[in-house]
């Protein structure tokens, strides 16, 4: 999906529904597409935010020291509420830094995702995982936090990362897909953390609820969750049918993989799809189906 014409909406408070409102931080990228969106949840006097968002951003997408942006941009949407919750669904640097800064000056507790922080050799550097995440409460699968007039509750979807939350509004049938599903690309499954048997998991059991509008990270909002996520984890098996097709025909490295699979390809995005290649091949040695010597990929 291409990029909307800009100028983007970075900084506005946009309403999507009663109960949530959108704020568009300024880090677009190749793997963020327009932005992080962070999401603001409430009406009345007390609200929760998910995705803070990225450090160290400023209002025309420059460097600043602390991310006033994006954060100064979040606490007008706030406006004259009580903010009770911040909220991350995962711990990549695009989505909860600004977290701390947000509850330095809005004395709300950062409540969600487990913490993790690892060193990962995949080529996002926009995706390095957050050291200063410190949450003050880590949700459950099947948790709720209440406002006046909010439900939230946490679902478990690992998978892009094993911390990955969803988090569902119980009012109004959203659910806040951070990046496990997005409408204008596939989440990109980056071992080691990155796990494609529990991502799959994870695409099923989002197949299977009723949710009536997905509210992605980065992306439009979808509208159409089942038949979106039945495409998803078709695309996902028709990869691994690829993968299958290719080692059947000679051992392959991964580089080769992608030229074949990939046709098209941004060269900026190969290094993201060659994680997620890796990330099917070590489920297929999982499952007696694939194995490695050295740098190429055969099959058992």
């Amino acid at each position: 999906m291409d990029a909307p014409p800009q100028p983007w909406p970075t900084g506005l408070s946009e309403q999507c529904e009663p109960l949530v409102r959108r704020v568009l931080a300024p880090n677009a990228s190749p793997y963020t597409f327009t932005g992080t969106q962070t999401y603001v949840v409430g009406a009345g006097a007390e609200l929760a935010v998910i995705d803070p968002g990225p450090a160290g951003t400023g209002a025309a997408g420059h460097a600043d020291t602390h991310g006033e942006g994006h954060v100064a941009a979040i606490i007008a949407a706030i406006g004259d509420a009580r903010l009770s919750a911040i909220l991350c669904t995962h711990t990549h640097r695009d989505h909860s830094p600004a977290a701390a800064e947000l509850k330095r000056l809005t004395g709300a507790q950062i409540i969600g995702c487990a913490p993790l922080v690892l060193e990962d050799d995949g080529p996002r550097a926009d995706a390095a995982f957050d050291p200063t995440y410190a949450p003050d409460r880590v949700l459950s699968d099947g948790e709720q936090l209440h406002g006046p007039d909010w439900t939230i509750t946490a679902v478990a979807t690992p998978g892009h990362t094993s911390n990955h939350l969803c988090y569902a509004l119980e009012q109004s049938g959203a659910l806040f897909t951070g990046d496990h599903v997005m409408a204008w690309s596939t989440s990109v499954v980056s071992p080691p953390d990155g796990d494609m048997a529990a991502y799959m998991t994870s695409l099923q059991k989002l197949h299977d609820r009723d949710d009536k509008v997905l509210y992605p990270a980065h992306g439009p909002a979808i509208t159409n969750p089942k038949q979106l996520v039945r495409g998803m984890l078709g695309h996902r098996r028709s990869r691994e049918a690829q993968i299958l097709r290719l080692l059947g025909e000679a051992p392959q490295a991964i580089p080769e993989m992608v030229k074949a699979m990939y046709k098209g390809l941004d060269p900026r995005l190969e290094g993201a799809a060659g994680r997620s290649v890796l990330a099917h091949l070590i489920d297929l040695r999982h499952r007696g189906r694939a194995a490695s010597e050295g740098e190429r990929w055969q099959l058992s």
